[in-house]
């Protein structure tokens, strides 16, 4: 799993702050933060360029109105953009502001956002 330890560091201090139970997964080539057993953020590294990159849950509405602040594009895995998520590069998250923004804004959007259906475990 490729990602910025410090990153990942500064993330989970930022939500101890706030005193946000969390948990981590690790998931699609990084790390994913759960909250209320739902993603709200993750991180992993940019295949071009090496560089960390958040990916974050902040819901449809607030995702259009984000892609107009610096550093923060449509998150696309497949070539198509993902509704409601964004993809913030890692000149978006060096400042702790910056940081603390991309998460409150996550933690806004979570109640609202739906949990993932659970696979069946088969025997």
């Amino acid at each position: 799993m490729a990602f910025d330890q410090w990153l990942a560091d500064r993330l989970r201090m930022t939500l101890s702050e706030k005193n946000i139970s969390f948990q981590e997964k690790k998931m699609m080539g990084g790390l994913c933060f759960m909250v209320d057993d739902k993603m709200c953020f993750g991180i992993h590294t940019d295949k071009n360029t090496k560089a960390p990159i958040m990916m974050a849950r902040v819901g449809p509405e607030a995702a259009e109105a984000a892609l107009i602040r610096p550093h923060c594009l449509p998150m696309e895995f497949t070539g198509r953009p993902m509704k409601g998520f964004v993809t913030i590069t890692s000149e978006g998250l060096d400042q702790d502001e910056d940081l603390s923004y991309w998460v409150n804004l996550c933690l806004a959007y979570n109640p609202l956002a739906k949990r993932s259906k659970r696979k069946k475990k088969t025997s």
